[in-house]
């Protein structure tokens, strides 16, 4: 580096690229079809200006394959109409910023600039170690980043309420019905008086 700037020693940061510049003679490398070949969708004008997803005029392919289920249920967020979105905060920002025995609150976290609003959901997530006894207030809270705050001596408190977990529902399938074994029967076995009977009508 230089010992002493002026203007015979400035340099570009990167150096300097000239434009390319299209339909300016054969000798430019990019004359007649200005790179863009002949004929076709993409030598128009615009047609560089397509939507995202946009194949052609043919079936796109987010049309053709199958959607999974339950994209409008409630109990499919955050996919659908039910998306939902959520500030996240480590416990190593908390572990940073607060005192022990303080109390957190969204308004609190917004006036130390670790959230943007209190208008979205805060949900405390367990990235980094915590030492710090809190109490710690937010809609929502991880599973480690709970062990951590309670590991800790704090407590944590839902704003809306501690979720409850959700109970998977079985399907119960009829038990097989075992088929019942057939009585065998047995022929009766011919008296000895029908048989002397059978046999002297065959002598005669």
């Amino acid at each position: 580096m230089p010992s002493e700037l002026n203007l015979s020693t400035l340099k570009p940061a990167q150096k300097r690229r000239d434009r390319k510049r299209v339909g300016r003679g054969l000798g430019s490398g990019k004359g007649r079809y200005a790179g863009r070949g002949i004929k076709g969708q993409k030598s128009r004008s615009g047609s560089h200006k397509m939507r995202p997803g946009f194949e052609g005029g043919q079936m796109p392919i987010y049309m053709r394959l199958g959607k999974q289920r339950g994209s409008t249920s409630a109990d499919a967020m955050p996919i659908g109409p039910f998306r939902t979105v959520t500030q996240g905060v480590n416990v190593r920002d908390l572990e940073r910023v607060f005192d022990a025995g303080t109390e957190v609150t969204p308004e609190l976290l917004k006036a130390k600039r670790l959230i943007r609003s209190i208008r979205i959901d805060v949900k405390i997530l367990g990235q980094g170690d915590l030492s710090t006894k809190l109490t710690v207030s937010a809609h929502g809270f991880s599973k480690s980043a709970r062990e951590k705050i309670e590991a800790a001596g704090g407590q944590v408190v839902w704003l809306r309420g501690e979720p409850k977990p959700k109970v998977k529902k079985v399907r119960k399938r009829p038990a097989p019905v075992a088929d019942e074994p057939e009585e065998e029967t047995v022929a009766d076995a011919p008296e000895p008086e029908a048989e002397a009977e059978a046999a002297e009508g065959a002598e005669s």
